[in-house]
C-alpha cells in the first residue's frame, strides 16, 4: 500500500469517527433521532397526574419529574414555561413529584402544591413556589408556614389548605409518584421526557423545542400517511 493511500485511509477513519461521536453527541442532547427505548406513557402519565397545559388530541406531551426544591428544578422552571408558552395550544405539559430526601422542603413544598391542587390552583402554587424557591429552599428544618402564606397571596382558603397539607393522603399522592420515576429511571431532578424520549440532564430551550418539533412533525406525517391509506 503506497504512502499516499495510507494516509487517504487514516482520514477516512479519523472522519467516520468523528462523525460517530458528533452523532452520539446529538442524541445525548435530545437534538438527534431517538434510538433508545420510550419510556411508556402509562408509566408517565396517570389519571390523577397534573397539567399544566392539557390540550385534548395532542400529539406530543412532555413529563417532568421535579423536586421543588431542587435548585437545578429552579434554573429550569423558566426555560419550560418560556417553552409552554411557545407550543402553547399543542403540546401537553406534566407535572410528576419527586422529592429528594437531602432537601428538609422537598415534601412540604410538594404538599403545598398538592394541597392547592384541592382547590383547583395547582398551577399558580407550582408558580409561586419556583418564583420564591431562593426564599424558603436551603432550610434546616421544614417551613411548612411559609407555603400558607403563599396560599394566601394566591388567593386559596387558608384553613382549608393547612387541613390538606396535614392529611396523610397528601403524602401518599406525592409519595405514588416515586414508583412510576424509578421505573422511568429517574436518578435526579429535573428529570424530563418528551413523548417517553428522556432528555439530556439541564435541555436548553432550543434542545428542547427540537425534540418537540420532531415529534410534532412525525406526527403530521403518520397522519398523512394514514389519511392517504383511507382515500
Amino acid at each position: 500500500m503506497s504512502r499516499n493511500l495510507s494516509i487517504t485511509f487514516g482520514l477516512l477513519l479519523v472522519l467516520a469517527l468523528a462523525f460517530g461521536v458528533f452523532a452520539i453527541v446529538r442524541s445525548v442532547n435530545g437534538s438527534g433521532p431517538a434510538e433508545a427505548e420510550r419510556v411508556s406513557a402509562e408509566t408517565l402519565v396517570n389519571d390523577d397526574s397534573h397539567y399544566l397545559d392539557e390540550v385534548e388530541g395532542a400529539d406530543v406531551t412532555v413529563v417532568e419529574f421535579l423536586d421543588f426544591e431542587c435548585p437545578a428544578c429552579g434554573q429550569m422552571y423558566p426555560v419550560m414555561e418560556d417553552v409552554r408558552e411557545k407550543y402553547e395550544g399543542d403540546v401537553n405539559f406534566v407535572v410528576r413529584y419527586f422529592p429528594l430526601p437531602g432537601h428538609v422542603n422537598a415534601e412540604a413544598s410538594a404538599a403545598a402544591a398538592e394541597a392547592a391542587a384541592r382547590q383547583d390552583s395547582f398551577e399558580e402554587m407550582y408558580q409561586k413556589l419556583f418564583e420564591t424557591q431562593e426564599e424558603w429552599s436551603g432550610a434546616s428544618e421544614p417551613t411548612p408556614e411559609v407555603f400558607v402564606d403563599y396560599a394566601e397571596e394566591i388567593g386559596l382558603d387558608r384553613d382549608q389548605f393547612v387541613e390538606d397539607m396535614n392529611d396523610p393522603a397528601i403524602l401518599e399522592r406525592i409519595n405514588a409518584d416515586l414508583p412510576d420515576g424509578q421505573e422511568a429511571g429517574v436518578q435526579g431532578t429535573p428529570t424530563i421526557f418528551v413523548n417517553g424520549r428522556l432528555m439530556s440532564s439541564m435541555p436548553s430551550e432550543k434542545q428542547l423545542s427540537s425534540v418537540i418539533d420532531e415529534e410534532l412533525e412525525a406526527a403530521q406525517e403518520k397522519a398523512a400517511e394514514e389519511g392517504e391509506g383511507e382515500q
